[in-house]
Order: C-alpha cells, then sequence, then structure tokens
C-alpha cells in the first residue's frame, strides 16, 4: 500500500455506504496497524439522498483529516460520480456499480453491476456494499484480503455473517474477473497499435 491515500466511498442513503467506509477504516487501523482518519457525510433523508465516506489512511501521523484528492473513488450512484469525479486525482482508481452508474469515462475505470449481483445471487440489494469491499481488496488492494474479511464479519449482525461472508467473497471473485478483464483488454490495444 502507498504511504498516503485518501478513499471516497460515494452513494446513495441506504446503500451502506457510512458502514463500508467504517470498514475501511477500521481494516486498516486496527488490522495492518496505519495510521486512519474516517470522515462520512449524508443528506437529511434517511433513503435516498447522498452519502459519502472518506478514509485516509498512511503509515505516518495525518496531519489533516479530510480527503481532498482522492487515490480511489467509489461510486455506486450516478450522481456520486458525478459529484465526486472532479475529487479524483489524475492517475486515481474509480469504481462504479454499474447497475446505477451508465455514463462513465476515462482512463482507470472498473464497472461492476453490484446492486445487480446482489439481487440476483442474494435476493437482496443491500449486500452490495459487502460485494463492493471485496472487489476492492482486488482492484484497489489497499487493505489485504484477510483485514477486511475479518473486519466485515465482526460488523454486520450475527444472523447475517454466513450471506456477507459469500457476499465478500462474491466481490474478491468479481473484482479478479474484473481486473484480469481489464489487463487483457489493454494487452489487446498495446497489439492492435503495433
Amino acid at each position: 500500500m502507498a504511504e498516503y491515500c485518501e478513499v471516497r466511498l460515494a452513494g446513495l442513503g441506504g446503500q451502506g455506504i457510512i458502514l463500508a467506509g467504517i470498514i475501511v477504516a477500521e481494516a486498516a487501523g486496527v488490522h495492518e496497524g496505519k495510521e486512519v482518519v474516517q470522515t462520512q457525510a449524508y443528506g437529511a433523508e434517511a433513503r435516498g439522498g447522498f452519502s459519502r465516506s472518506d478514509v485516509v489512511i498512511s503509515d505516518e501521523e495525518i496531519l489533516y483529516p479530510k480527503a481532498s484528492k482522492l487515490d480511489f473513488l467509489l461510486a455506486m450512484s450516478q450522481s456520486a460520480y458525478e459529484e465526486n469525479l472532479p475529487s479524483l486525482k489524475r492517475g486515481g482508481v474509480l469504481l462504479v456499480d454499474s447497475t446505477y452508474v451508465s455514463e462513465v469515462s476515462g482512463p482507470n475505470i472498473y464497472a461492476i453491476p453490484f446492486s445487480r449481483i446482489a439481487r440476483e445471487k442474494f435476493g437482496r440489494e443491500n449486500v452490495a456494499n459487502i460485494i463492493a469491499l471485496g472487489a476492492i481488496t482486488q482492484i484497489f488492494p489497499i487493505i489485504s484480503v484477510e483485514s477486511m474479511e475479518k473486519t466485515v464479519l465482526s460488523r454486520v449482525p450475527k444472523r447475517f455473517i454466513e450471506m456477507n461472508k459469500k457476499a465478500f467473497e462474491e466481490g474478491i471473485k468479481v473484482g479478479k474477473k474484473t481486473l484480469q478483464e481489464s489487463k487483457e483488454e489493454e494487452i489487446s490495444e498495446e497489439e492492435d497499435e503495433i
């Protein structure tokens, strides 16, 4: 992992964005010994309004707690993508839930239909955030699979542990597949240029 990293998870209320940010922060701080600051913002609406969680991770003391030049952005809705893309620095990584984010462009973009996968495989969209966390460990490996999984399982309600474990594993699987397809596409484009 880089010495200093700014991560933003953004979407709508009800998508588990705040919980996902807490999990990322706890995994990095408690299980990996990093310095971490986690902040959150959300609309007045209980569901449907904006929701954002920022996590700053560093090997050294963090002097400024706000994320402003993002290394990584997860956008779980079209509005989250549009509002937060300007904060993603050049060379940063963007991961979107392609169930709800349809118009994206630029380099370092990965699109996975987290919400659709959650509905189809688990019968409920509320594990889309956990699937996304699994994918993040592959696409932007700032935190180890072990640390993230340990934190996920300690943070979800006990009666839903098995479902969340499977959702996290599904995220790892689709993250690996998406990363592999992206690399193959890059190789194909390079060969076409020759």
